[in-house]
């Protein structure tokens, strides 16, 4: 038997509607959350173009600036219709890009998110990518009203897996060759967590 459907105006007043008409600064112990820039696109290329930081992310490198600075403006789109929103990481004391973090994917309905992140190779095995985490959870929960978040991983990507771990993500599933990158299906899990309760 099917359930009673819910008036329209019912069911989006049941969404959340974030604003990120500004992009909050975030900080942490040691690094700065800010908003993405054009100009961060040429320190986003050498991320995106590295095959060491693109070797778990199912998208192709990057050939050139224009595709850093294309995803630059469309994050900027998606913030402004809520549906996304992305900070530069940097380390306190400089402004420069050193990674970027955020909610690439939100579904307004569920009070979910998909979030995401890369970080340039020299700064990797320092915890910085869970103290990033830590911001822009603590953020999406507090602020966003998210109710849960998930996190798509490679299986072989301890590291992230590791930072997943050290910020209560837990195990939800494991899909086999769900994604295709560069012309090959591979594996994928599905890390997620749920809003501290009694928020």
């Amino acid at each position: 038997m099917d359930s009673p459907a819910i008036p329209a105006a019912q069911y989006l007043g049941l969404m959340i509607w974030p604003d990120f008409s500004e992009i909050p600064v975030l900080h942490t112990r040691r690094l700065v959350l800010r908003e993405l820039r054009e100009d961060d696109a040429p320190a986003i290329f050498r991320l995106r173009s590295s095959p060491d930081v693109m070797r778990y992310i199912p998208k192709p490198l990057d050939t050139r600036s224009a595709d850093s600075l294309r995803m630059v403006r469309e994050f900027r789109q998606a913030a402004v219709a809520g549906d996304a929103i992305m900070w530069a990481i940097t380390v306190k004391g400089s402004d420069r890009l050193v990674g970027y973090i955020g909610y690439w994917r939100i579904l307004k309905e569920h009070h979910r998110a998909e979030v995401g992140y890369a970080l340039h190779p020299d700064l990797w095995g320092q915890g910085l990518a869970s103290e990033a985490l830590a911001a822009v959870l603590e953020h999406g929960f507090r602020v966003i009203g998210l109710n849960s978040v998930e996190a798509t991983v490679a299986p072989g990507n301890t590291a992230s897996i590791q930072v997943l771990q050290r910020n209560q993500f837990v195990r939800e599933g494991y899909f086999r060759e769900n994604y295709r990158v560069n012309g090959e299906y591979v594996d994928s899990l599905v890390y997620s967590r749920l809003a501290p309760r009694g928020r």
